[in-house]
């Protein structure tokens, strides 16, 4: 049995966070035809063919165990709008990443990668007991490297040469973690945000 038992649904109360199927990909599609997504990503997902051939290679490591990714539905709006992963699944060691993290800019700076953000946090250190959860970005994306630190991710530093995009360029990363000890104190700042978000907005 894999560590991230299938299907595994995480609930919010603006967001479902449900397991990815082949009958989301449509809609994941069109959604995805806004560039600016992706301007810091590996490859450029408004390429539907592209899109659908990584989707279609992550539910195959979801069937190893190794990546469980997820659609992002919006209950209020009662529809999918953005997509989110875990990755390099690792039970043995107790760790794993959140990353393939994207929404559609209607949704940016809303309380929505807030509420992702913790109901996958709170699956990872108090469902599956992670001692680790690392997440990762582009160097040069301050607006996602604004948001892991908002949320209380540790910076570690800039990996060169990390990753290699699909036009050839070579990728800086930029990693951060938390941690075990530190999921209370990651908690309780990411429940306080989001309460004061859902207030302003």
């Amino acid at each position: 049995m894999n560590w991230v038992n299938y299907p595994t649904i995480l609930e919010g109360e603006t967001v479902q966070l449900i397991p990815l199927e082949q009958g989301h990909l449509p809609e994941l599609e069109a959604l995805a035809k806004d560039k600016r997504i992706w301007e810091f990503y590996l490859f450029d997902g408004t390429d539907g063919s592209l899109l659908l051939m990584i989707y279609h290679n992550v539910s195959l490591q979801r069937e190893k165990g190794v990546q469980f990714p997820f659609v992002i539905y919006h209950k209020t709006d009662n529809k999918i709008i953005g997509s989110t992963c875990f990755l390099d699944i690792q039970e043995h060691h107790k760790k794993l990443e959140i990353g393939l993290t994207w929404l559609h800019p209607d949704y940016w700076a809303t309380t929505v990668n807030l509420e992702c953000k913790l109901l996958l946090l709170e699956h990872c250190f108090e469902v599956l007991g992670t001692v680790r959860v690392q997440l990762k970005t582009d160097e040069n994306n301050m607006r996602s490297r604004k948001a892991i630190e908002k949320i209380g991710g540790q910076f570690e530093g800039i990996l060169r040469n990390e990753m290699i995009r699909d036009n050839k360029t070579r990728r800086n990363s930029a990693f951060y973690s938390v941690i075990e000890e530190e999921w209370s104190t990651v908690k309780e700042n990411l429940t306080g945000l989001l309460a004061a978000k859902r207030i302003s907005s």
